[in-house]
């Protein structure tokens, strides 16, 4: 019963990740798609403001597609939806472990009978959290487009020295100890999940709520730095995702911290754009 637990949960997992990374690549509502984004961001200037000029005659049939965003409601709903479900292609990787733990666990329990729907609870909770996360990131895009300091084309910030205090800020913050507190209980997730256990369909949500919030607590400003690269560039959104589930799955702490690692390249990546800017200035 266990093994066929895995089964169901695994495909149905797997199913929500295939949708998602569609509906993500294909930037549905969006008035261009995943794949165009990224292609438009590869020709574009570090911070998207400026097309090389040879590239630019082959994206001239794209202009028109280009024209800066409208934000009304339906449009924010759009954005929202945009974000949410992106989290939800570049977690689901990485949460995938911990809910068939959780699924071990109460199949172990009293909740042995409602395995597969208690561990979809549990995994609509863990997205909720990033729902939070994508209604505060649809309202920052909404505002900086408005003001300028996002691209409405790129979806991404206007300024290098803007672009590189992100980089940085998001470097320091794998330093800090709310970084490591959260990052060592999603690597470690057992603790929580036989500590913190709650019964029933109500108890599985909260649960994966407040797993979805330490994973927020850890994860946030990485995915911050999707306004650096561009919200919907493909290259960055895979280079996050591998990111996250380096730090998460592999417990490096006996050789090696990779979440400071990963925040001294971002350092350097922030000091090098810098000094790009300054040069091309």
């Amino acid at each position: 019963m266990l093994a066929k637990d895995r089964h169901i949960i695994s495909f149905a997992i797997a199913a929500i990740f295939l949708i998602a990374a569609i509906y993500t690549v294909m930037g549905v509502g969006m008035p261009l798609t995943a794949l165009e984004m990224t292609a438009v961001d590869s020709v574009a200037t570090p911070m998207g403001e400026n097309m090389a000029s040879g590239a630019s005659m082959t994206m001239q049939g794209m202009m028109p597609l280009m024209m800066p965003a409208v934000w009304s409601g339906s449009y924010a709903v759009l954005v929202f939806l945009m974000w949410w479900v992106m989290m939800i292609a570049m977690m689901l990787p990485s949460v995938a472990s911990v809910v068939l733990l959780y699924s071990a666990l109460i199949r172990r329990g009293d909740g042995s009978a409602n395995v597969p729907r208690l561990a979809g609870i549990f995994l609509g909770g863990y997205l909720s959290a990033w729902a939070f996360f994508s209604l505060l990131a649809t309202g920052a895009q909404w505002v900086l487009e408005l003001r300028g300091i996002v691209s409405p084309m790129g979806m991404a910030l206007t300024s290098n020295l803007l672009g590189a205090t992100v980089l940085i800020a998001a470097g320091t913050y794998q330093f800090t100890p709310w970084k490591q507190s959260c990052l060592q209980h999603c690597q470690s997730p057992l603790q929580f999940l036989t500590e913190r256990r709650r019964s029933g369909m109500g108890g599985a949500f909260l649960m994966g709520i407040e797993h979805g919030a330490f994973c927020l607590g850890c994860c946030w400003f990485l995915m911050a730095l999707l306004f650096v690269g561009g919200i919907m560039n493909l290259y960055w959104i895979i280079g996050l995702v591998v990111f996250v589930m380096l730090e998460k799955l592999l417990l490096t702490r006996h050789w090696v911290n990779l979440s400071k690692v990963i925040g001294v390249g971002l350092w350097l990546a922030g000091i090098g754009l810098l000094v790009t800017g300054e040069m091309s200035g």
